[in-house]
């Protein structure tokens, strides 16, 4: 169970994370890939999240060379995303 004190930490420590988070994703993207990385962001907050952990990941790592062009960032948006179900209907 978590105590109010542990709350108020959290709330916060939210906004200095988030800024720190919006550092590095500045230092990495260049300007078209985080123009493109915001508009998915409106649209779906839950997959730029996760391709911004992607991303800082790699870049703590060492994995990726900044900066990440558009390019680059909608092939990460392409392996993320699930596939799209196709349904076939058959009418006799």
């Amino acid at each position: 169970m978590s105590s109010p004190d542990s709350d108020e930490n959290y709330q916060s420590n939210e906004p200095e994370f988030t800024a720190q988070k919006e550092n590095i994703l500045k230092q990495i993207l260049s300007s078209e890939a985080r123009l493109r990385l915001n508009n998915v962001k409106m649209v779906k907050p839950d997959v730029a999240n996760t391709v911004e952990n992607y991303l800082i990941n790699l870049a703590s790592q060492g994995r990726v060379r900044p900066p990440v062009t558009d390019d680059q960032l909608k092939q990460i948006l392409l392996s993320i995303q699930q596939p799209k179900r196709d349904f076939k209907i058959n009418r006799r």
